[in-house]
């Protein structure tokens, strides 16, 4: 079974379970309700159905597979899976404000639309709406003890992401960034959930600790390497296909791998992002110093490693077919993303 076929069985029911949880309770919060729909994709900015992107999902897909391929019934995680990438949302939608980010999935983001004071609301909406996902799991006859234990793993991960956004915040105003710093960083905002992930989905296949530590593990280097690769697409990534414009990272004086590889390496380009505005041209350079630098190839050999990694514990937790290999497919397809 190919890992589309994966994601054309378990997407329909995901949105499905999402659509359940982000529905207003009340015409007085309409509104409210139509900005997070309008973020998750479901709608327009005049809250009209639209079909379009709608994120990627791949932190709910993998709880799926993670679910399925350690013998679980994977329909019973799909309250845990929701739970995961309405967290992920609620990041992203403080995110933008944080970064000052007009553009998400090439539509406004939710405070370009709504302003920061409704858009810094939203998402404390949908932090909480997180939550009551993953209570829905008792809803599916997964025991008290289990549910507990999920919400224990979703709420560390949950202050690992905010760790890792507040380090690459405090990041943009240092000059010198270790990339033992930056690993501590993007496992904090990235690798974190997508670890917590797979690790509930072995969770709610009842599956002993310690192949749910093996699953932690391989979300764990997936996640890094998901990260490095979207720092990669933040310097390179095509506009039409990421959302945000060519270089936007730099623009955002982030400390992404590459940057810190080629501020490391060429003194030229530390002096040029030193400047107080970034236009056209100083980007342009700016990514062709990097290129020069080996800072792109670096970074990706970077993922690359962390793939391996990945690939090597999920053979070692030996895991049922055919999610298994879904999982294995999932993992390599991660390294030629696009967006």
């Amino acid at each position: 079974m190919s890992l589309s076929a994966f994601t054309s069985r378990y997407l329909p029911a995901l949105e499905a379970e999402m659509q359940a949880v982000v529905t207003a309770p009340a015409p007085e919060v309409h509104d409210l309700y139509g900005y997070l729909r309008y973020h998750l994709g479901w709608i327009d900015e005049h809250f009209q159905p639209r079909r379009g992107r709608t994120g990627k999902r791949i932190r709910p897909v993998l709880c799926l597979l993670s679910c399925e391929a350690c013998g679980g019934d994977w329909e019973q995680a799909l309250p845990a899976a929701a739970a995961v990438e309405l967290l992920h949302n609620f990041s992203l939608i403080h995110d933008d404000i944080e970064d000052h980010d007009a553009t998400r999935r090439g539509r406004p983001t939710v405070w370009a639309l709504w302003g920061v004071p409704q858009a810094i609301n939203a998402g404390d909406a949908l932090f909480i709406l997180a939550h009551i996902a993953l209570l829905r799991l008792s809803a599916r006859g997964i025991p008290a003890e289990t549910v507990t234990a999920a919400l224990r793993i979703f709420d560390h991960a949950c202050l690992r992401l905010t760790e890792g956004q507040f380090m690459d915040i405090r990041f943009e105003q240092e000059e010198e960034v270790s990339l033992e710093d930056y690993l501590s960083m993007i496992e904090g905002k990235t690798a974190a959930l997508l670890s917590a992930a797979c690790e509930l989905g072995a969770l709610v296949a009842g599956v002993p600790p310690d192949q749910q530590e093996r699953l932690r593990a391989f979300g764990r280097h997936l996640g890094l390497a998901f990260q490095i690769q979207d720092d990669i697409l933040g310097i390179w990534g095509d506009p039409e296909k990421t959302g945000k414009p060519v270089g936007s990272d730099l623009r955002s004086r982030k400390k992404t791998l590459p940057i810190l590889h080629g501020l490391r390496h060429d003194p030229a380009l530390r002096a040029l992002l030193a400047q107080p505005t970034l236009g056209e041209e100083e980007i342009g350079q700016a990514i062709q110093r990097l290129e020069a630098a080996g800072s792109r190839a670096f970074a990706e050999e970077q993922a690359r490693r962390h793939i391996d990694q990945a690939l090597a514990v999920l053979k070692a937790a030996d895991l049922r077919p055919p999610a298994a290999p879904a999982l294995h497919d999932l993992t390599l397809s991660l390294m030629g993303r696009t967006r």
